[in-house]
């Protein structure tokens, strides 16, 4: 054999062992990646607000405005809640249940919302004042004893959840109180908003009288309520009285509220013209101030 076969089979025998070294050694090949300032994308998951999988998100709490519509008439006229203050305790004031019958009552509602207007800085610490001044829109716009109903000739204040019956008595006339109890969107309007808010008083405006009533259902007043009507009654120089007697009174709202352990008072404004702004004021200042804090 010459030398240039031996150098050439020599070569070979070299690169058959090479090959054969790589193929034994192949799984330990280790891979060197360089490192990148490249950012990587990252796909956000869907919230679960921090309460699991398949739970429900929890809900979202909003602070309620200046006005709140509570509901409508059966016409479809809002019926709209005015707040003023921010206190946990909440004090409402309603009025217009009597449509055109007692205008009065809304017109010193909407004079109470006008003076807290330019004076919320008097709602003492801790108290909200809600107002409603007219419950009951579509009565408003009839005048006498046709705008004491609703568009349904009910009396809404023979519609709610005390002693309610579907006939009812004002004065010596029988009127309708309704097919049950909270039948009209009016009081129902009114029954969601109590029970959502949680309400620590209420004084709803009729008219006319010239007095102040604590309210009870089926009970006598609570020690609450009488004081409730004393306050009102001794700063706005009303005559307080113990019970409403002139007449038999089904599904009345103010001894709903009372039912509901809520404090309420009727206001009988003295006739059905005047709102006596300043003797009402009195009034509804010295509630308000009772649940300062």
């Amino acid at each position: 054999m010459n030398t240039k076969n031996i150098v050439i089979g020599v070569l070979l025998l070299v690169i058959i062992g090479a090959i054969a070294y790589l193929a034994m050694n192949q799984g330990d090949t280790v891979v060197t990646v360089e490192p990148t300032t490249e950012e990587v994308p990252i796909t956000p998951t869907e919230s679960d607000d921090g309460i699991g999988d398949g739970a429900e998100p929890l809900p979202v709490v909003t602070e309620r405005g200046s006005e709140t519509v509570i509901g409508e008439s059966v016409n479809g006229t809002d019926i709209i809640a005015y707040h003023f203050g921010d206190g946990e305790r909440e004090v409402l004031l309603i009025g217009g249940t009597h449509g055109g019958y007692s205008p009065n009552t809304t017109a010193l509602a909407k004079e109470a919302i006008e003076f807290f207007n330019d004076n919320e800085v008097d709602i003492p610490a801790g108290v909200t004042l809600t107002i409603i001044p007219t419950l009951n829109p579509d009565g408003l716009t009839k005048t006498g004893a046709a705008g004491r109903f609703n568009a349904n000739e009910v009396d809404l204040n023979r519609n709610f959840d005390c002693d309610w019956s579907a006939t009812a008595v004002w004065r010596d006339r029988e009127v309708s109180g309704g097919s049950a109890a909270f039948s009209e969107p009016e009081a129902a309007a009114l029954r969601d908003y109590v029970e959502t808010n949680d309400p620590q008083a209420a004084i709803v405006l009729f008219s006319a009288e010239g007095k102040v009533y604590p309210s009870a259902c089926d009970t006598t007043p609570s020690k609450a309520s009488i004081q409730l009507a004393a306050n009102y009654a001794t700063a706005a120089g009303y005559p307080a009285e113990a019970e409403f007697d002139a007449y038999a009174i089904t599904g009345d709202m103010v001894n709903w509220l009372a039912k509901q352990s809520i404090p309420a008072i009727s206001v009988l404004l003295s006739n059905h013209e005047n709102t006596e702004w300043t003797k009402n004021k009195a009034g509804i200042m010295a509630v308000l101030e009772s649940y300062e804090e």
